[in-house]
């Protein structure tokens, strides 16, 4: 059975509503329907596989490999939360698959 999105966001269970927001739940809908439409329906699973962040900068600094380069750029001091932000992104990237966000936020696959 393909699930559209109204299916998806209906068949989310109650015990995860608040795993993900709703902008979170459209990226990874949008996610998976691209992949493959027969990829299975497993809500528990993708809370264990993906996590939302507010930003990049929140989602790497949990990642110790990220800890002292928000402030280190190639021997450079960063001076903005626009370029740590920039930084933390690339960083994600760089190691894991990235949905961006409308509201700023980002979910990561967990790696």
């Amino acid at each position: 059975m393909t699930l559209g999105f109204y299916e998806f966001m209906d068949n989310w269970p109650e015990s995860r509503k608040n795993q993900f927001s709703y902008d979170g739940k459209k990226a990874l809908f949008d996610y998976f329907d691209e992949l493959d439409e027969s990829i299975e329906f497993d809500p528990v699973a993708i809370c264990c596989d993906f996590t939302e962040y507010q930003n990049a900068t929140e989602g790497a600094s949990n990642y110790f490999e990220f800890e002292g380069m928000t402030f280190d750029v190639d021997g450079a001091e960063l001076e903005t939360r626009d370029e740590v932000e920039a930084k933390a992104l690339k960083f994600l990237q760089d190691r894991t698959t990235v949905l961006e966000l409308e509201n700023g936020g980002i979910i990561i696959a967990n790696f």
